[in-house]
């Protein structure tokens, strides 16, 4: 789990944040483990994402990756005011999904 809260910085010589955080989004999925992610953000720079892994070996492997440390190294020192990282087994999980409703002509019975 990445949450992180953003500078107002993004110019400068350097890469941009969106489209570097798009690389990672596509470099991420070629990680060998990898399953999927999750993410919220806030307009005030508040953002989290949580990104799921089959083992230990795969989160290592991205923690590696050369375009991931480069990443890292240039958002600490121009996109972030302060972000965490939890790494967590996840013990159990289930969802909801509303399903999606036909659009009808009548709604006989409700005002």
């Amino acid at each position: 789990m990445f949450t992180s809260l953003r500078t107002e910085e993004d110019h400068g010589e350097g890469p941009g944040y969106g489209p570097t955080a798009q690389r990672m989004g596509e470099l991420v999925q070629e990680i060998p483990g990898f399953l999927g992610e999750d993410s919220a953000h806030t307009p005030g720079g508040l953002s989290v994402t949580v990104a799921y892994f089959r083992d230990l070996a795969g989160i290592e492997e991205w923690r590696q990756n050369a375009e991931h440390r480069e990443a890292k190294a240039y958002g600490r020192a121009h996109w972030y005011e302060r972000y965490s990282l939890h790494i967590a087994r996840v013990e159990h999980s289930n969802g909801f999904r509303r399903a999606e409703r036909a659009v009808t002509g009548s709604r006989k019975g409700f005002l």
